[in-house]
């Protein structure tokens, strides 16, 4: 099942890249592997892949620890700073840097492991209350501020839509990351880049993909519907 549904996510970026006259090879596709056994993940490694996106600190670092090193894994989740320190050395990049607050203690873990931790700042375009994220008109701010941390590398901008029935309702919000990601990127601030766009989920990625994005977390289509274990 994992690479059936792969092989159609894969395909369904090219023909969305081919749309907007983009090369496929710009578009990184993350398996969300948050929730989802060893196993589903075995499956997917078996066809390649090898960037996959966690949401929970401990368990990212449960599945870094168990797997193979030659995995990237991506940080996608809210990230509380008491957490910072499972996530910092393990994550290739962490998606969801919405504070200086955060963004210190990423900076001074990222110090004690003497390694650069690269970053995306996370950006509610939507306004949604329920969403974390910058408001786009502090975005700019944040960036500043957090480029002078010398263990922190900006790579780019991310966001998370509304779940929405027709993903043409989120072509603006992918539009607007887009902009205002070329508008800071024309500012030259030192040691930020705006290269990648972290934007699209399974509902909307082929639309995000004709918007720019860069890098699409996709896990539904790709492991099926999350399976929440409980604790006990």
């Amino acid at each position: 099942m994992v690479q059936e549904n792969l092989s159609k996510v894969e395909e369904k970026i090219k023909e969305a890249c081919i749309r907007a006259g983009r090369n496929p090879e710009e578009v990184t596709l993350i398996a969300v592997s948050k929730t989802k056994p060893i196993e589903m993940i075995e499956e997917a490694l078996a066809c390649g892949k090898r960037e996959f996106g966690e949401n929970k600190a401990q368990e990212m670092k449960e599945k870094h620890d168990t797997l193979p090193n030659d995995i990237k894994w991506h940080f996608i989740g809210h990230l509380q700073t008491n957490k910072v320190k499972y996530v910092v050395g393990r994550a290739c990049l962490i998606h969801s840097v919405d504070s200086y607050h955060l963004a210190e203690a990423i900076e001074a873990e990222s110090a004690k492991k003497n390694v650069i931790s690269h970053i995306l700042i996370e950006v509610n375009v939507a306004q949604e209350e329920s969403k974390y994220g910058i408001c786009e008109e502090d975005t700019l701010e944040l960036v500043s501020e957090v480029s002078k941390l010398p263990h922190i590398k900006i790579d780019g901008l991310m966001t998370i839509a509304p779940f929405v029935e027709n993903p043409e309702d989120n072509r603006k919000i992918f539009s607007k990351l887009h902009k205002l990601a070329v508008d800071i990127a024309a500012k030259n601030i030192d040691n930020v880049s705006m290269s990648a766009l972290s934007m699209g989920m399974t509902n909307d990625y082929e639309v995000a993909v004709e918007e720019g994005a860069t890098y699409v977390r996709v896990g539904t289509a790709i492991f099926g519907s999350r399976v929440y274990q409980s604790k006990g």
